[in-house]
């Protein structure tokens, strides 16, 4: 196969992971988390906010792959708290993310740069445990071909570029692939050579 473009790949947290730092007497309790829309997101926060229940401030950043976006400074003056979090998630190049950072204040005043410093702080130890995966934009393609010809499907299935879904067999064998975006057209033209009926 050739070497598929790198512009339909993204990167997104492997796993959840959490940290807690100290700074002056206040804790910063700190969760990253992959999440695939807004709908994750509100149910995170929610569950966040009801475990702390108990913070002065419960502040958070998302970058969806889908372009959206949102960073809050839950009432911490602006730009020290939602800014900053966000700032790590891209430059982290992470997609499909959310970082929410519990405070609960501890008596000193941090002050509007080491407010920023210490959210960031926060969440850096959090983020490197979530670790990368990267994942692939992917087009299903619908494969049905004589049961002779099974062999030659099975072949084209390379996980993570193209994986199989779904099997059926009967009169023919009938196939689901996912496949990378960018690996589309040339597993198509396999097919069509090994004379296999696709389609999208």
């Amino acid at each position: 196969m050739t070497r598929p473009s790198d512009n339909d790949q993204y990167a997104v947290p492997a796993r959840a992971a959490r940290a807690e730092l100290r700074v002056r007497g206040s804790r910063f309790a700190a969760l990253v988390a992959p999440v695939e829309d807004e709908s994750a997101v509100d149910a995170r926060l929610a569950a966040c906010r009801r475990t702390h229940h108990d913070a002065t401030h419960v502040a958070f950043a998302y970058r969806l792959r889908s372009g959206r976006y949102r960073a809050s400074d839950a009432r911490e003056p602006a730009g020290t708290a939602g800014r900053p979090i966000l700032a790590l998630l891209d430059a982290a190049g992470l997609v499909d993310v959310l970082a929410v950072v519990a405070r609960w204040f501890g008596g000193t005043k941090l002050g509007t740069a080491g407010l920023a410093r210490a959210y960031a702080d926060a969440v850096r130890p959090a983020l490197a445990a979530a670790g990368v995966e990267t994942r692939y934009e992917r087009e299903t393609l619908e494969v049905a071909c004589p049961l002779d010809r099974v062999a030659l499907v099975k072949r084209l299935v390379a996980p993570p570029h193209v994986a199989l879904v779904a099997e059926t067999f009967g009169a023919t064998a009938r196939f689901t692939l996912a496949v990378r975006r960018s690996r589309v057209a040339e597993i198509e033209a396999r097919l069509a050579a090994a004379r296999v009926d696709v389609r999208r």
